[in-house]
């Protein structure tokens, strides 16, 4: 299996890059949290994921470890292919998804295009038990601020703002201070929007 890939980047699209290796142009589909994390220069390295199928081969990248487990995690489910997959993965950051899952946030999974109410239950049913088990503690803990983020969230939304600014404004906040509460995400949020 092919585990990352290091080399020279040749084309860069949202949804697929190019990356030349002593000569050899690997074609791999991102997500758009890769993109975002795509260096300026040339020189990247992205960790992959390779899915064979019947009638093709395909290569995935992905900028952290973490969002390949994650990606591997999701593609397990039933009724969760690969394009599902990078779809969440390019609307919530893996992070989000773990959290999401740990803490049953039905409505957060769901808010991802084309995933309904019980493709979401599926996911939080088959993989809760496998993410403690992976990240134990340390997703329990981050749970909280999961909470005190979707509160944030719904006090943004009834003050007027629209979803996907105050998700960014909160996440932002989050990233600084992991373990805000509910008055400081808002209150920092309010700063960003």
């Amino acid at each position: 299996m092919i585990t990352h890939i290091q080399g020279r980047l040749i084309e860069k699209n949202p949804t697929d890059v190019v990356i030349d290796c002593h000569g050899v142009g690997y074609f791999l589909n991102i997500s758009l949290h890769t993109f975002s994390q795509l260096p300026s220069d040339e020189n990247v390295k992205l960790f992959t994921q390779l899915l064979v199928r019947e009638d093709s081969h395909t290569l995935y990248g992905f900028s952290s470890r973490e969002e390949r487990e994650v990606f591997n995690l999701l593609i397990s489910v039933s009724g969760v292919g690969a394009s599902t997959a990078r779809t969440m993965l390019s609307s919530l950051a893996p992070e989000l998804v773990r959290d999401a899952i740990v803490s049953e946030d039905i409505a957060t999974i769901q808010s991802v295009k084309g995933i309904g109410s019980k493709t979401a239950q599926r996911v939080i049913l088959d993989l809760k038990d496998k993410i403690l088990k992976v990240y134990g503690a340390s997703a329990i803990s981050s749970t909280s601020s999961n909470t005190n983020r979707n509160e944030a969230l719904s006090a943004l939304e009834t003050l007027g703002f629209v979803r996907k600014q105050a998700e960014k404004a909160c996440d932002a906040v989050l990233k600084e201070q992991p373990q805000a509460s509910v008055e400081e995400i808002i209150k920092q949020a309010l700063k960003n929007l």
